[in-house]
């Protein structure tokens, strides 16, 4: 499964076609999955631009990529970032008036089994973020419930980034969730296609990277999946 990540923590000032609006993520939602994507991950803003979880915020967002594109799973992010109080994470999840599919969950950041177990209670399946092996042992020791399992690869150049991954997975062991390999910045064409290698989930989109393979700029998320599915991860 490829998977969309459509804007992510970016504004205008990193790239100007990063989605921002509900109409701008449902109509890149579109483009991508005419593409191939098998889901989008999304981190819905307030009018302001602000990143929120807001029942408001979450449910105009997840609307308008459903009504766009019906049945195109919809996900999005619970980072500390967003809202640093994890019990104020959690009680935002509690308040969602319309669910996303899915919802990631950093497992290093304080408070996220309790936010997890918010997800799992309503129906939204989680996601475990893992950084680091540190980070894959403090998800074993969950006792929520895991849909899928994110392996997220955020060093520096593309050979530790490979190296981090092998790690991680090894640490994770066979048998588990589904298991999605992405990485950040430099290291996201090495990364995607060891994902592709290993015949893993993986995901792009202008959250990641805004540059093609080739090192030039990309115009927009559809150009990063047609990129992503020319090199087979879809």
């Amino acid at each position: 499964m490829l998977k969309g990540c459509l804007n992510g923590g970016r504004g205008r000032d990193s790239h100007p076609a990063v989605p921002l609006s509900p109409a701008e993520l449902a109509a890149d939602a579109a483009r991508c999955a005419a593409l191939g994507v098998g889901a989008v991950h999304v981190h819905p803003r307030t009018g302001e631009g602000v990143e929120s979880l807001r029942p408001a915020v979450i449910a105009d967002a997840v609307v308008a990529i459903r009504a766009a594109v019906p049945g195109l799973p919809v996900g999005v992010s619970t980072g500390a970032w967003i809202e640093p109080d994890p019990l104020a994470r959690v009680a935002a999840v509690r308040a969602w008036t319309v669910l996303p599919d899915f919802a990631s969950v950093n497992a290093h950041e304080p408070g996220a089994e309790a936010v997890a177990q918010a997800l799992h209670e309503r129906g939204v399946l989680v996601e475990a973020g893992l950084w680091t092996v540190a980070a894959v042992r403090a998800y074993q020791r969950w006792r929520v419930p895991v849909g899928r399992v994110l392996v997220e690869c955020m060093a520096d150049s593309p050979e530790v980034a490979l190296a981090d991954a092998a790690a991680m997975l090894d640490a994770l062991g066979r048998g588990g969730p589904a298991v999605l390999l992405h990485a950040e910045g430099a290291r996201v064409w090495a990364v995607l296609g060891e994902a592709v290698r290993r015949g893993l989930d993986t995901r792009v989109g202008l959250e990641d990277t805004v540059l093609l393979p080739d090192g030039s700029p990309a115009a927009d998320n559809a150009a990063l999946v047609a990129a992503a599915v020319a090199l087979g991860a879809a």
